[in-house]
């Protein structure tokens, strides 16, 4: 019979999603048939999944631990914001609607009954699901509906282990408060907890532990120390992506206010000899970036806005007179176009706005959205790329002439006749070492990661062997039901 454990945090953000890679990990080792779960999810950075759909890219990863293809049973609901009070609803990797969050809540039955069919169907093929929760329980004005944390755990008799974050500090109060504000039921569900993110010596938190232990009757699972490699894993949410300091090759990147798929980026932070320098809203972007790379973004035209609000135009118009480097993937080449048309406004108002004029193109949007994993090549040197496309709107136009991948064996791609401007739809590109190392080349880069895919293998089980030796990973699975 399928087993289950739900990890649930005291507060966003504490690293649940990489506990639960971690553990996905280790108990697959142990030659257990693990699936990770997590029934509701808000990400921009999604994965395209075996079975053409969607899910976040912490569920992705997730899988990848397990040693399976992601499928969109391991995140039927996912949420992608779109604007401040609005997101689109993406269920069993399809669009579902687009909702402000107030008429969210009336559909919120229906998409637990979705989750539920998820979960069950997962656990005909697993010996331990090992669920992740969202946010925190202890939102009780959420209670009502909640499809992500106790509402879930409730459903399929769930037993929760409850992880806090000490690097914020007011660890104790963070668990001993959620306690305190639970309900009974839900109280009861939580048997017990880890700290996560411990700085120093964990012995100095011995006597925490034990104020946390009675003031809340829960088993201590230990006390899990920072784990510096998490950088090298890719990050659910664009507020934990950070830039990596490398060589004097300097890749620049916009932090757009809707970027998505930002895992893009990893590949470039994780070689020694390059520079990621993620640009927050209201700096330069700067003059000795060899490399500005437009990302994409949930929220194009909304974004192409926010770019120019921060007086990045100008800074990128001044960089492509120095002779510098321009790419943009997804959202980031639709930007870099003349035009972006939403004829039936499926992005806000229908209209058309003026993209950024750097590439000889037009975007227009339309509601079909293109969900594929792709294969091919670099048209030029033959270097093999792979990696998924995650869009919506068609772009064409005299640049696209200049297409500098063949994918499926179609052209793909635009380029400037001087080649140094280029964009195109696929994701992941720079996770294909042949076509990473060619390209810094071309910029006068240097790439000495020799094969970023097994770096992510390795940072899986290094993290899995970090969790077994300060968790007690034994106690946590005996509590699995």
């Amino acid at each position: 019979m399928t087993k289950a454990i739900m990890i649930q945090g005291a507060g966003s953000n504490v690293g649940k999603s990489m506990i639960v890679a971690g553990l996905c990990r280790l108990y697959t080792r142990q030659g257990l048939r693990v699936r990770p779960f997590k029934p509701q999810n808000m990400s921009n950075n999604a994965a395209v999944t075996a079975d053409g759909g969607e899910i976040g890219r912490a569920q992705a990863l997730q899988a990848r631990a397990c040693g399976v293809a992601p499928i969109t049973d391991m995140n039927p609901v996912l949420l992608k914001p779109e604007t401040d009070v609005g997101a689109q609803v993406i269920v069993h990797g399809q669009r579902f609607a687009t909702l402000r969050a107030r008429d969210y809540a009336a559909v919120k039955p229906t998409l637990l009954e979705k989750a539920v069919e998820s979960f069950e169907r997962l656990s005909g093929e697993a010996d331990l699901i090992v669920i992740e929760g969202a946010g925190s329980p202890a939102e009780i004005n959420l209670r009502k509906g909640d499809i992500a944390n106790m509402g879930f755990a409730e459903a399929v008799s769930a037993p929760v282990a409850l992880i806090g974050d000490i690097d914020r500090g007011g660890v104790i109060a963070q668990l001993v408060g959620t306690h305190a504000i639970l309900p009974p039921e839900d109280r009861d569900r939580i048997e017990a907890f880890a700290i996560n993110k411990f700085r120093g010596d964990v012995s100095l938190f011995d006597d925490g532990l034990t104020e946390i232990v009675n003031r809340t009757g829960w088993t201590s699972l230990g006390v899990i120390p920072w784990f510096a490699d998490a950088w090298r894993l890719p990050a659910e949410d664009v507020m934990d992506i950070a830039g990596s300091k490398g060589g004097t090759f300097k890749v620049a990147v916009p932090k757009l206010s809707r970027m998505a798929n930002f895992d893009d980026l990893d590949p470039l932070s994780s070689e020694p000899d390059v520079t990621v320098e993620i640009v927050p809203p209201g700096r330069p972007l700067p003059a000795d970036a060899a490399l500005v790379l437009i990302p994409g973004s949930k929220s194009t035209i909304g974004d192409l806005e926010f770019f120019r609000a921060q007086g990045w135009d100008t800074d990128l118009y001044a960089h492509v007179r120095r002779g510098g480097h321009v790419m943009g993937l997804c959202g980031g080449y639709q930007m870099l176009g003349r035009i972006i048309s939403d004829p039936e406004g499926i992005e806000g108002n229908a209209g058309s706005v003026h993209g950024l004029g750097l590439l000889d193109v037009m975007t227009q949007m339309h509601p079909q959205k293109r969900l594929a994993e792709v294969t091919g090549k670099a048209t030029a040197s033959g270097a093999l790329v792979s990696g998924y496309e995650i869009h919506i709107g068609e772009t064409g136009g005299p640049d696209c002439s200049r297409g500098w991948l063949t994918i499926d064996g179609r052209a793909e791609g635009a380029a400037s006749p001087d080649g140094k401007i280029k964009g195109c739809y696929i994701h992941g590109l720079f996770s294909s070492d042949a076509f990473r190392q060619e390209y810094l080349s071309q910029l006068g880069g240097n790439s000495t990661l020799p094969d970023y895919e097994q770096s992510v293998e390795t940072t899986l089980d290094t993290l899995a062997d970090h969790l077994d030796a300060h968790l007690d990973t034994e106690a946590l699975l005996q509590l699995a039901r």
